[in-house]
This record gives C-alpha cells, sequence and structure tokens, in this order.
C-alpha cells in the first residue's frame, strides 16, 4: 500500500508544549498510522501541556472552545466560531467569525477566514484559507451518513490511499492559499505552496506542492443599449 507521509505535506509545532509532546513528532508519521492513534496521541498531548488554552490566548466571549481542545500561544478565536472535539490550534493560528472546527490540527500562524467549516482536517503552518470554505470528512455514498462505514480512499501518485478510516477530511499543506466558495473532501492532500482558486470543488486525490487548483467557467453576459425613454418637452 502507498504511503503518504506527513512532514511531506506539514510542519509539526516548533513553539510551545506542543513542540515536546506527541504533535512534535507529526512529521514522521504515515496519515492512516496517525489517524488510527489520534485520539490516543491527543490524551497524551493533553496531559503533557501546562494551560490547555494558553494565558496569551485570546478567545471571543461568544466562541465555543470544547473541554478537550489544545490552543496554543498567542491564538485568536472570533465571534461565533467553535472549535472542539480534540482539536488543536497551533500558537499564533487565528480562527475568523463564525467557523466550525471539529477534530482537526491548525498549524502555526495558520488563518482560517470567516465562515470556514473544517472536519478531521489537516492545516498546515502558514496556510491561509479564505471565506466560505468547507472540508468534508463522510463520503456521501454512505448508506446512512449518521453512522458512516464507508473508508476512506483517495488517488496519490502511486495507487490508492486507503485512510483506515470513514471519517477524513483532508490536509492542506503548509503555506497554501485559498480563494472563497470553496468545496474539498472527504480524502484530499494538498501539497505545500498550492493554491486554490475560488469555486473549487474536489475530492479524492492528492496534490502535489507548488501548483495552483482553478475550477475555470464562462459566464454568459448580454449587454444591450436601451432605447431611449419620450420625454415630453
Amino acid at each position: 500500500m502507498p504511503q503518504l507521509i506527513l512532514g511531506d505535506y506539514l510542519s509539526a509545532p516548533r513553539t510551545g508544549h506542543l513542540a515536546h509532546g506527541p504533535y512534535g513528532r507529526l512529521e514522521k508519521a504515515d496519515l492512516a498510522e496517525f489517524l488510527r492513534h489520534w485520539t490516543g496521541l491527543h490524551r497524551q498531548a493533553l496531559a503533557g501541556v501546562r494551560d490547555r488554552i494558553h494565558p496569551t490566548a485570546q478567545i471571543h466571549p461568544s466562541a465555543i472552545t470544547g473541554d478537550d481542545v489544545i490552543i496554543g500561544p498567542h491564538v485568536r478565536v472570533y465571534e461565533f466560531s467553535a472549535v472542539r472535539d480534540g482539536s488543536v490550534l497551533c500558537a499564533g493560528a487565528r480562527v475568523g467569525f463564525n467557523c466550525e472546527v471539529t477534530r482537526c490540527f491548525v498549524g502555526e500562524r495558520a488563518v482560517l477566514g470567516h465562515r470556514i467549516g473544517i472536519n478531521r482536517t489537516l492545516v498546515g503552518a502558514d496556510a491561509h484559507l479564505s471565506a466560505t470554505l468547507t472540508v468534508a470528512a463522510i463520503s456521501l455514498w454512505n448508506t446512512d451518513l449518521r453512522h458512516p462505514d464507508r473508508e476512506i480512499i483517495f488517488r496519490v501518485p502511486d495507487g490508492l490511499y486507503r485512510c483506515g478510516t470513514p471519517r477524513f477530511g483532508g490536509i492542506l499543506g503548509d503555506r497554501c492559499q485559498t480563494g472563497n466558495d470553496i468545496s474539498l473532501g472527504p480524502g484530499i492532500a494538498i501539497g505545500p505552496h498550492c493554491r486554490i482558486a475560488s469555486g473549487v470543488t474536489l475530492a479524492g486525490r492528492a496534490v502535489d506542492a507548488n501548483n495552483v487548483i482553478t475550477a475555470p467557467h464562462t459566464a454568459e453576459v448580454s449587454i444591450r443599449r436601451s432605447s431611449p425613454r419620450n420625454v415630453s418637452p
């Protein structure tokens, strides 16, 4: 089976307590192995941090943070956002207005713009995701989306990659940048330094570093001169 090493896509935390725990070894892990052990690794990380929410983090009063999340130094979470289910926000990360972050790893200084919804997704350091982006984690082809059992499988350069779980959104690598109105996953791996243009819908494949992903389309626009009005003298 092909491997997908996380270090080819994103950086582990370099600062704070997270750098010395399980997340500090993130780069060496194969994706499926990481997903299989994620819950246990997160428990280890929780046990090793001094402050689950760092004193320098700024969380807006209207935001919701779960009891099992880890929020690093100088993180900001803005109005009406939710960060939950074992998510990690590394040092300097930003979560904008009205976002939903569920079981995610968000790398150092990464920015989630407004109305971002990501689930079981890993976001690299210095990534910038603009408004209205969704990363789905469950295949529509499940018989019952409430109880998914269809394994997430996607194409990589040397074959099909099996995630070993029916719940996985994607990887957005270090310094990725996106436009708006984008739908990704389940089963996506975007390499570092990629750009995703507005309007893209993409799932089920890996994309190498330094690519631009677009969704070309044509819009039919009609412009005609109106008749002059009859104006009485």
